[in-house]
């Protein structure tokens, strides 16, 4: 695995691994009056870091009792393999062209804790085809009857239609966006689109905010 990627794996102690875990405890009081169990992670453009909060929370949620899947639903430019060190194995794409009762041939487990992953495979040509296919609804019934929470690493909003077409499969969205870098339209266009899509919106991370060193909190 990346160990530069996952703080709070390789330094729990520092302030980025506490503020994972905080979206964490966060999340789960949003779940306290909902029936949920697969969060989608997307933001409105690349490089806001959507891939490493995924990758983080997914930990973090591995690390308790819940047993957590981690989907790496990027079909064009997923980062998770990489992550995890899950390099050019079969995948999400690989299953949906497969049989996809066989799901647990192409989910990876982890050392951490309660967490397994399930890589992008192979790039297709036709992402949202596969993503909206009739076999993916499917697939993702029987996950999450399998595992107590789903965490899916979506595309940027802007850049491709995935994201919402996902948004279907999801229960809650989480927006990630990056200080002094988001443009402000994108993130209200973001945040519009999710709510034309119907699914509720459980907060906004932000994400390379400057550590000001004065402060101790």
């Amino acid at each position: 695995m990346n160990s530069k990627e996952l703080v709070i794996c390789t330094n729990p102690k520092s302030s980025v691994a506490e503020s994972i875990r905080m979206l964490r405890t966060n999340l789960e009081f949003s779940f306290v009056d909902n029936d949920v169990n697969a969060v989608m992670i997307t933001s409105s453009i690349a490089k806001e870091g959507k891939s490493f909060v995924a990758a983080n929370l997914a930990c973090a949620f591995g690390m308790t009792k819940r047993k957590t899947l981690l989907v790496d639903c990027d079909l064009r430019k997923g980062r998770i393999e990489r992550i995890f060190g899950l390099k050019n194995r079969p995948g999400l794409s690989n299953l949906l062209l497969d049989d996809i009762y066989a799901y647990q041939d192409y989910i990876y487990t982890t050392d951490i804790g309660n967490l397994s992953v399930l890589p992008i495979g192979i790039v297709p040509p036709n992402p949202s085809e596969l993503l909206g296919s009739e076999k993916c609804q499917i697939l993702f019934r029987y996950l999450k009857q399998e595992y107590d929470l789903i965490i899916l690493d979506c595309p940027p909003i802007a850049d491709v239609a995935d994201a919402l077409v996902l948004s279907k499969i999801a229960d809650e969205a989480v927006i990630v966006c990056a200080a002094n870098y988001t443009p402000a339209d994108e993130l209200t266009s973001t945040k519009k689109a999710l709510e034309q899509s119907g699914i509720k919106i459980a907060g906004v991370v932000v994400n390379k905010v400057e550590k000001d060193k004065k402060k101790r909190y």
